[in-house]
């Protein structure tokens, strides 16, 4: 995995914990609303198998997924860049909500590439 500074790995793993809070909490309301909730379930997993390869790689975390489950978690994650990339677009130069999809995009990114190492 390539090398960053402390600052990004922070950053990273503060980004995909509120990732993971948001759609955590998504999750509760739609199951209470009796929404449909098989997408948000599923990225609300990835994100939970993301940073915990992270947290492993960087924090000496602990990390005990099978490989069905990392790759079916990087996949939901590549699959999540594109609609972060549409809201990035929209955003205003400067913006919070710029700060943070740019800074959700990278940890997504790191996370894929962690997950993708464990492949190897």
């Amino acid at each position: 995995m390539k090398t960053v500074s402390q600052e990004v790995q922070e950053l990273s793993i503060k980004s995909l914990e509120s990732t993971f809070t948001k759609l955590s909490n998504a999750y509760t309301s739609m199951t209470v609303k009796g929404s449909n909730t098989t997408l948000v379930k599923k990225r609300r997993d990835a994100v939970k198998v993301g940073l915990e390869s992270l947290q492993d790689v960087w924090c000496n975390g602990e990390f005990f997924y099978d490989r069905e489950t990392i790759v079916q978690s990087t996949e939901i994650l590549l699959s999540i860049i594109p609609s972060i990339d549409k809201q990035l677009a929209k955003a205003k130069k400067g913006s919070p909500q710029k700060t943070v999809n740019e800074r959700r995009i990278i940890a997504l990114k790191l996370a894929i590439e962690s997950l993708e190492n464990r492949l190897v």
